[in-house]
């Protein structure tokens, strides 16, 4: 009875280590982080998206191909590159890219050191050709208006989709960290930027000069029609107030006459004669006959 219970527990153990193989070999894993795709003698029967437990024939029958799903970022290095006027530019990009179909990432390129290499091809080139279609001063430029920089980006990045499309790989964005000169060509771009600068301080000096000529001038136009405009007030209100002297003048005439004579002659009195005055008058002037009412023997003695 002993042996039989023995000869139990070694079959026991003996299933359970099959069947433990068996599950490694038919069982597997798959990580959020990868996609999985499984072969059948070499040919691509089934990929997987999402994580979790899977199945598959075991070995040789179904093979197991693990690829990372994550954002990959690809350091391409400097370039020496030409633009459309011939201009020998240096640029140091890099790309960010993801697998987009495995089936087709493992068919051409196989790996990570694979798609690399497709990579560097495709940047360079693309980057290559839309360099080569703009002029640098649309590259480089402090107007904004000329630049057309990110314009080219975008040119570079849709024939990098299209050709990595190919791969199965998507690629995500495509960024340049310099865009600079060899050193031979450093000293002729800063002469043509500095000349540059002062045709636009130039322009903007002349320009505010014009503009200035043309406030001044306004200034003066407007200058003289206000004072045309207060000259033209001030004699009407003058002649208004002599019209309206004259009026009284005439009214106060015509109301008492010979007041209205000695009141003027006492105003000529007043600003003709003072402490220091000294006058010679004929005996029948019209100014004596006040003095000599006032005081006769004064005026008999001027007489």
């Amino acid at each position: 009875m002993k042996g039989k219970s023995i000869i139990k527990v070694v079959l026991g153990i003996g299933l359970f280590i099959i069947a433990l193989i068996v599950s490694n070999l038919v069982i597997f894993s798959v990580d959020t982080t990868e996609y999985v795709v499984i072969t059948q003698f070499g040919n691509p029967v089934r990929t997987i998206f999402k994580a979790g437990l899977k199945y598959k024939l075991p070995e040789p029958i179904q093979t197991i191909h693990r690829f990372d799903r994550r954002l990959q970022v690809y350091e391409v290095g400097e370039l020496e590159l030409l633009t459309k006027d011939k201009k020998s530019v240096i640029v140091d990009h890099y790309g960010t890219w993801r697998i987009k179909d495995p089936i087709t990432y493992m068919k051409t390129v196989k790996d990570k050191i694979g798609a690399e290499a497709r990579l560097s091809d495709t940047f360079s080139s693309s980057l290559g050709v839309a360099l080569g279609r703009y002029n640098l001063d649309e590259l480089i430029n402090i107007d904004a208006n000329r630049l057309k920089f990110d314009r080219m980006l975008q040119e570079v990045m849709k024939r990098c989709r299209d050709k990595a499309g190919d791969y199965g790989i998507e690629v995500i964005n495509v960024k340049l960290r310099t865009l600079n000169f060899p050193e031979k060509n450093k000293l002729s771009v800063f002469r043509r930027m500095k000349a540059e600068r002062e045709q636009m301080a130039r322009k903007y000096r002349s320009e505010g000069s014009e503009e200035a000529a043309k406030i001044r001038a306004k200034a003066q136009k407007e200058q003289r029609t206000l004072i045309s405009a207060a000259y033209k007030q001030a004699e009407q209100i003058k002649g208004e107030g002599d019209a309206e002297a004259i009026r009284l003048y005439a009214e106060a005439y015509q109301k008492n006459p010979q007041f209205y004579e000695f009141i003027r002659t006492l105003e000529a009195y007043e600003k003709l004669i003072d402490e220091k005055t000294t006058i010679v008058l004929p005996a029948d002037s019209e100014l004596l006959k006040y003095l000599e009412t006032i005081n006769p023997q004064k005026a008999q003695q001027m007489n």
